[in-house]
């Protein structure tokens, strides 16, 4: 059984440096029935529950036309997580891989991203499918998922680069 903030033989934990300031602005709150690591989905389920994603002020006019998309990637803040495993063993089975090998919440910097479907917009609060956070997960961002985003602007040169 997974356990919150356990170290499992074979992982390995480092002292990470001191915190600096990445100038991050949480934009809102994802609320979800989730409290406990350990009852969250691993990933999101396009048949899961309807979460619900509450932009703040003054982001609120950021939404507009974002009902046009089927499916939008949100970045969050991983709050609960611990920063410090650079090995980790997620089947607990005494082997371990690297932090960047995983798609772990735990993370250096406990950023997060899930692929939702969006279900419908109630002013300033989207409703979707497919989240696998926590209640309370502070919001970072929104994007339509970029396999279903032709870009507006004009192309430019790198646009055409290939091999």
């Amino acid at each position: 059984m997974v356990r919150e903030n356990e170290i499992r033989p074979s992982e390995v934990a480092v002292s990470p440096p001191p915190a600096t300031d990445a100038g991050l602005v949480f934009i809102g709150r994802i609320s979800t029935p989730w409290t406990s690591r350990l009852m969250t989905p691993r990933q999101g389920r396009a048949d899961g529950p309807v979460c619900r994603i509450e932009i703040f002020e003054p982001w609120v006019e950021a939404l507009d036309g974002v009902e046009e998309f089927e499916r939008l990637e949100v970045l969050y803040w991983l709050h609960q997580s611990r920063r410090d495993l650079v090995k980790q063993s997620p089947a607990n089975d005494g082997t371990a891989r690297g932090t960047f090998a995983l798609r772990s919440p735990v993370r250096p910097n406990p950023i997060g991203t899930s692929i939702v479907t969006l279900v419908g917009v109630e002013g300033s609060t989207l409703l979707v499918r497919g989240m696998d956070r926590l209640d309370g997960t502070p919001l970072i961002d929104l994007k339509p998922d970029r396999t279903l985003f032709t870009p507006i602007a004009p192309p430019q040169p790198g646009d055409f680069e290939t091999g």
